[in-house]
């Protein structure tokens, strides 16, 4: 019969013996402080489903003093922010799919007569003004937080534009949406999750690579090899290329046969873009490859990166609605960029061109992080 007192002192010494062990891996140790803090900072003070602040246009054919008083009604309901203004509409649809804003306020040039005959302000409404709202929000219905957001402007009161108090409740605006007419949330998340399957799946592949030839005494043949860091790196990354379009086609195959998503877009646009994204996941995967120890640090890290991706990315959580630090850190995620792309491509037939800011971002991160692993790779066993 075992001693209970030896029992426990043999158990305690093992104990003492794994946090020793578990203090000496600065790895584990600081995923083990930072995954809670970054999970609690990017819910607590990123993470804002109520979207404010939406960056939006303005087409004013009117150019009266009434119009002007409802661009200002408007932007103090802090909902929406005139970011630009154009003389068109032709030139407001273009600027919602390349993405530079996501609504468009349409005022019309009849504009004051139609505050005038309106029944919520006139003072002698006709039968026929019941079909003539005041103004028009002409929205990016692909993301349905940010249309409901629009949307809620519609009933909005413009007491202070008509100079009159009134309690009816007959809208204000027309709100149309495009790319998404329906609202179907699906419609959203497919192209969306395009970016984070490759994120998880590119980055954990590539960011056990180098580790893994270590871990299993690869390196050593490596070592008496001609093969130069920036070869190896390449070889690393081309078979897996190869894994992310056909997961690309799978996701998109699936979306549009069960869950009728349609692809606006063109295939080829969608493939270069793919393969941007693909080779900065990849190339982002090498270098922690180079930087991790052990399989199971190359994995924390990887964690580490892909919960940001998916919260600040816009993927979940609108992007617009996110404090200002927390866009400057989702800029520098490539997921972000992607998920900007394929939502421009697969909803609203978005061309390279219209993306050639978010397209060179990604050809640079993937070069730079290239030059970075091959730099830190040494053909040594230490």
């Amino acid at each position: 019969m075992l001693n209970a007192g030896a029992s426990w002192g043999r158990i305690f010494a093992v104990i003492m013996k794994e946090i020793k062990q578990l203090s000496r891996d600065r790895m584990t140790f600081g995923m083990i402080i930072m995954i809670p803090l970054v999970q609690l900072m990017l819910f607590g003070y990123a993470i804002n489903t109520d979207a404010r602040h939406i960056p939006v246009g303005l087409v004013d054919l009117s150019q009266t003093s009434e119009s002007r008083a409802l661009v200002q009604a408007v932007t103090a309901t802090q909902s929406v922010d005139f970011h630009a203004v154009y003389t068109s509409l032709h030139d407001a649809e273009a600027a919602m799919t390349r993405g530079d804003v996501r609504a468009t306020l349409y005022l019309p040039p009849d504009f004051s007569a139609r505050l005038i005959q309106h029944p919520r302000y006139g003072t002698n409404p006709t039968a026929s003004a019941l079909t003539q709202p005041v103004g028009q929000w002409i929205v990016d219905g692909s993301d349905t937080v940010i249309a409901a957001a629009i949307k809620a402007l519609r009933t909005m009161p413009l007491d202070e534009v008509a100079n009159r108090t009134v309690s009816q409740t007959i809208p204000t605006f027309e709100v149309v949406q495009y790319f998404n007419p329906e609202q179907r949330t699906v419609v959203n998340i497919v192209p969306g999750l395009l970016a984070v399957i490759l994120t998880m799946t590119m980055i954990l592949f590539t960011a056990t690579a180098i580790v893994r030839e270590q871990e299993q005494g690869n390196m050593e043949f490596l070592i008496t090899t001609p093969i130069r860091p920036m070869e190896l790196m390449i070889g690393k990354i081309a078979p897996y290329v190869v894994v992310g379009m056909l997961q690309i086609m799978i996701i998109l195959g699936v979306g549009y046969g069960v869950f009728s998503v349609p692809i606006a877009g063109s295939l080829m646009v969608l493939g270069i873009a793919s393969l941007l994204f693909i080779f900065a996941s990849l190339t982002l995967g090498l270098v922690i490859s180079t930087i991790a120890k052990t399989q199971l640090q190359a994995m924390q890290i990887t964690v580490f990166i892909l919960l940001p991706s998916i919260l600040l990315s816009g993927f979940m959580f609108p992007y617009d609605a996110m404090p200002q630090g927390a866009q400057w850190i989702a800029e520098g995620l490539p997921a972000t960029h992607f998920i900007r792309m394929a939502r421009a491509i697969v909803l609203r037939d978005a061309d390279l061109l219209d993306l050639q800011a978010d397209a060179l971002w990604l050809g640079l991160f993937t070069v730079l992080g290239v030059i970075i692993a091959a730099r830190r790779f040494h053909k040594t066993l230490g």
